[in-house]
């Protein structure tokens, strides 16, 4: 876990200063800089060399227009951070952390190298007590990554989409090289905090973690590393005081190492549910160092009660054998999720939109998020809000769709990671998963000329060994999807338990999605506009409407280079498309555009959810792409970047609701009336349908049978007609609503605005 609340914490963010130039000057000292003709500017910390750029005057903005393609030139820049602090405290074990270099970095104070960071995925911190003085200067030398690059080895079993294969031996986010839902940014820059504080702290590490769970107590283990000089450990103890509820727990642990566990038990526990399930209750722990009855030293931590089971096969064999369910505290969960994808694309302003975006999830009733291997790993504040919320975390480490080196100085580099995110996460109760990667084992089939994934040592043994040794009471599935060797032999996707449901992407309720045969979909999604409100934000006037040959449009959809014939210039037809399915033709204006495009992402997202829920059990979850944009685009999200929802927002708000009222698709010329019970009791409920002319078309009073689903009645389907069913249904003296498309392609969209109103 991460220790807040560090000793004599002095902060060195702020102002600094920036230069930059396309040679390496070997600028080591403030006075280097000065004596050379080099344009400085002002700079801020945490940010990013973009920030600076568009603070000074330098840029524009390049989340406007096509401005993004002028900043393309400063990948090949050397950036040098510097500034001047006083420092007048303590000197003894005097550390320097950054918590977040991007990327490749030399890091000099007082013209001494003291580290140098290739990975901004984690922290990096130096000990600097014999060089720190009163008067002090920093310079941090951000290198091209590109530099890097050019350096590596690319042999024939590597692979990746053409804008990442630089990418694959550098420890850097993986979008930032240009994904179909974000731009080409690679950045540079302090974009976390950095401090210096006295690595006087004697508490190392700490952890609690849950052994069992019963009727009357839980058996609860401590784990504690100490840094102690000398040999008295017996001389030394641990107090633990944890508090829930009123609740008060009192553990005392004599210390005869320097490291150990503790067992121990906690009467009649409050435990960490998921929402939905009960109580997300934490456990607020004070634990003591006391020498001989002297405090040494006390630090805090919060921790929940809850033991939790990933149940899963390798491969689908048969339904009544075969299995991709989580099971926590002894009790299935069926999952609402959603995709976690960046923040911001300049990751300096994530943390100002992490509160917000969880308020949303929590809002949408989702009991899952999982974080995206094209992401970095979050802020703490992420998790404490999932703790907060009882949001479940399905955690991917930072790996996506390439086939990567196996070269053994990136494999050292990624145990220092891995270690390094593992001991950071692994406390928060809301961690449920660990995730090798997103989409890598697919990678094998892509690049690879269908290689097993089985011969990538980086998640089937490093990542799992990791995981094993610094937290072995989680789940860990090594990729997402994970493509076992039995599955790979077979040769069909029809056999994953688990699925990242793209397909086609045409009609939303083809074959391909109401046949799919997983029982877990990690990602699904359906293509929908921002508003004209949005769009005018981030499209210059010129290129606001038409659609067609629209370089800007193009962009932001995303396409790094939209001049060029690349994998992800189809997106902006891929949303055209959709809207001719579902409404036979193309409007002709923007507003008409944007509003047919969110109906039918709307309607797909919430046939995804409900087609899923009806099935439960049978089906175990879904976990739809994806919430919010990172940066001003045409996407899957149902949210912009701007915070504007989509029409989908409201829709799958209404389709996760835990007691839901679902018409189901035909069968045998009727749709079936189905209720789906997430709560775990009984519910007495009383059901109203009427059609798009207020027609009474179905009542009935019922009940709903807890954590199942159950048939109350149907009504008919006439493959010719065109129906806007709304659905009304109450409980608990509180009338909830929903509604159904039926009939066949093409509706008319003039005809669909009227059912909205």
């Amino acid at each position: 876990m991460k220790i807040a609340n560090l000793p004599n914490k002095v902060l060195l963010t702020g102002q600094w200063y920036c230069c930059y130039n396309q040679i390496d000057c070997n600028f080591t000292t403030i006075d280097n800089i000065n004596t050379n003709e080099i344009t400085v500017i002002k700079a801020s910390v945490p940010g990013n060399f973009e920030i600076d750029l568009l603070n000074n005057h330098l840029i524009d903005d390049i989340y406007f227009g096509s401005h993004i393609e002028k900043n393309y030139k400063y990948e090949n820049y050397h950036k040098w951070y510097f500034k001047e602090f006083e420092y007048n405290g303590d000197n003894s074990k005097l550390t320097l952390c950054f918590e977040g270099l991007d990327c490749i970095a030399d890091v000099y104070l007082n013209g001494q190298l003291v580290l140098q960071s290739n990975n901004m995925l984690i922290s990096h911190e130096a000990l600097v007590e014999d060089i720190i003085k009163n008067n002090n200067e920093l310079v941090v030398h951000f290198y091209p990554v590109k530099d890097s690059a050019l350096q590596k080895d690319y042999p024939l079993y590597c692979g990746a989409f053409p804008f990442n294969v630089e990418s694959l031996y550098i420890r850097k986010a993986p979008h930032m090289y240009g994904w179909d839902i974000f731009p080409r940014l690679l950045s540079a820059g302090i974009f976390k905090e950095c401090y210096l504080y006295q690595k006087t702290r004697v508490i190392e590490e700490i952890h609690v973690e849950t052994m069992g769970i019963y009727e009357t107590h839980a058996d609860m283990l401590f784990y504690f590393s100490l840094a102690i000089d000398d040999y008295d450990y017996h001389e030394y103890t641990l107090k633990i005081q944890a508090e829930c509820n009123g609740q008060v727990v009192y553990e005392k642990v004599n210390v005869l190492f320097i490291s150990g566990k503790h067992l121990f038990t906690i009467n009649n526990p409050f435990l960490w549910w998921p929402r939905g399930k009960g109580n997300p209750d934490l456990y607020e722990a004070k634990i003591t160092l006391e020498k001989n009855g002297v405090k040494i030293e006390q630090v805090s931590l919060k921790f929940g009660i809850r033991i939790l089971k990933l149940l899963r096969s390798e491969i689908i064999s048969d339904k009544k054998n075969s299995q991709f369910i989580f099971n926590i505290n002894h009790k299935r969960v069926f999952i609402l999720g959603t995709n976690w994808v960046p923040a911001d694309a300049l990751h300096s302003k994530d943390h100002e939109h992490i509160e917000k975006m969880i308020e949303l999830v929590n809002d949408l009733g989702c009991n899952m998020i999982r974080c995206w291997g094209g992401n970095i790993y979050e802020d703490d504040m992420f998790y404490e809000l999932c703790d907060k919320y009882g949001i479940m975390v399905w955690q991917d480490f930072s790996f996506g769709c390439a086939v990567y080196p196996q070269d053994e100085n990136l494999l050292n580099d990624i145990k220092k990671e891995g270690i390094a995110v593992i001991k950071r996460l692994r406390t928060h109760a809301c961690l449920v998963l660990w995730a090798g990667d997103n989409e890598v084992d697919c990678a094998h089939s892509w690049f690879g000329g269908n290689l097993d994934p089985a011969i990538n040592k980086i998640n089937r043994k490093l990542l799992s060994e990791l995981v094993s040794i610094h937290d072995p009471y989680k789940e860990y599935l090594p990729s997402s999807p994970y493509i076992s060797s039995q599955s790979h032999n077979n040769g069909s996707n029809n056999v994953l338990p688990e699925c990242h449901l793209w397909g086609p992407r045409d009609y939303y309720k083809s074959d391909f999605y109401k046949s799919a045969t997983c029982y877990f979909a990690s990602e699904i999604g359906y293509h929908g506009c921002p508003s004209p409100k949005s769009i005018e934000k981030f499209i210059s006037n010129e290129y606001k409407w038409p659609y067609e040959n629209n370089r800007e449009w193009l962009l932001h959809c995303t396409s790094p280079m939209p001049d060029k014939d690349d994998r992800y210039n189809f997106r902006i037809q891929l949303m055209v498309n959709q809207i001719g399915v579902l409404f036979g033709q193309i409007p002709d204006n923007l507003e008409d555009f944007s509003l047919a495009s969110q109906i039918s992402q709307a309607e797909a997202m919430k046939f995804f959810i409900e087609l899923f829920r009806q099935q439960k059990w049978s089906k175990t979850g879904i976990i739809w792409w994806n919430l919010r944009d990172g940066w001003p685009q045409f996407s899957d999200a149902i949210v912009d970047y701007y915070f504007e929802k989509k029409l989908a927002y409201d829709y799958i708000k209404r389709a996760q609701q835990p007691l839901l009222v679902i018409m189901s698709e035909p069968i045998n010329g009727y749709h079936e009336i189905l209720i789906v019970n997430d709560f775990t009791k009984n519910l007495k409920i009383k059901i109203k349908i009427i059609d798009e002319e207020n027609k009474l078309v179905f009542t009935k009073c019922c009940y709903a049978l807890a954590d199942e689903v159950i048939k109350v009645g149907r009504i008919p389907f006439i493959s010719s007609e065109k129906h806007f069913y709304k659905i009304s249904y109450e409980f608990n003296n509180v009338t909830y609503t929903s509604h159904y498309l039926s009939g066949n392609p093409t509706f008319s969209l003039s005809w669909y605005k009227k059912q909205l109103q």
